[in-house]
């Protein structure tokens, strides 16, 4: 179910649609019998996995994950039992039907009239050709993988691009040594950090757990600590020593002493 979706959506959520264009029917567990059948399942593994783990003396994730397929080929030689039809009835994938062009995140947007788009805070700069030209103020598909490659789709067709990433940090180097532009530039770096979400990105897309990257990479700058900025131009004033009372008195804050 898409609890947020929008006014011109079908309310399908991407799993949905995906399972549709596959012809694949979600059979959803309505009955307390079928939802029973699953937590049984997993009120038995809270049991016994955790028992299991206590006596093989076992404290951390890796220890655990390397225990996991000793403990589930004896789970199963115990409690699996032989279907009653053993045949495999999973219907054969169709020519027309392509899994991987399926499974992905897709959102929709609208193409300028310089053939450019917007995605995940990085520009989309389609090549100039017949196809493209004729997408001017048209809506495209942007499909992003798992595996983090894009691409721009228009009725099935994949749009060659190139990309402008606006996240990425420029490095300049230095041209002149002067204090006050060190000064001006540092405050500039302070006035970016005070505004972190305008320096991520959206992390709503798939992605798979040996993924180690994608089209966005992660930026090799450290993030600063949180700054703030009340304290940006505000100088910092040099506490003095105290002044002994015979000072006071010969300045004329006898006031002050004592």
């Amino acid at each position: 179910r898409n609890n947020t979706a929008s006014a011109n959506g079908d309310g399908m959520t991407h799993l949905g649609r995906a399972l549709h264009a596959l012809n694949i029917e979600i059979i959803c567990a309505n009955s307390p019998q079928a939802k029973g059948r699953v937590e049984r399942a997993n009120g038995t593994l809270q049991d016994r996995l955790v028992k299991a783990m206590r006596l093989e003396g076992i404290s951390t994730i890796d220890e655990a994950n390397a225990f996991l397929p000793s403990y589930m080929a004896r789970h199963n030689r115990q409690f699996a039992r032989t279907p009653f039809d053993p045949r495999d009835l999973h219907r054969p994938l169709a020519p027309h039907e392509n899994i991987e062009a399926e499974m992905v995140w897709r959102e929709q947007r609208t193409v300028t009239a310089a053939l450019t788009l917007h995605y995940n805070k990085a520009l989309f700069i389609l090549e100039p050709n017949r196809t493209s030209q004729a997408l001017a103020r048209k809506r495209v598909e942007v499909c992003e993988y798992p595996d983090g490659r894009i691409e721009i789709r228009h009725d099935g067709q994949a749009l060659p691009y190139r990309v402008f990433d606006k996240m990425r940090r420029v490095n300049q180097a230095a041209v002149v040594d002067n204090k006050h532009l060190d000064a001006a530039l540092a405050m500039a770096r302070l006035l970016q950090e005070t505004a972190p979400h305008h320096r991520k990105r959206n992390n709503n897309e798939p992605a798979r757990t040996a993924q180690t990257g994608g089209m966005f990479a992660a930026s090799a700058v450290a993030t600063a600590s949180k700054v703030d900025r009340r304290t940006l131009c505000t100088p910092k004033l040099k506490r003095g020593p105290r002044l002994s009372e015979t000072e006071l008195v010969a300045r004329g804050l006898a006031e002050y002493a004592g």
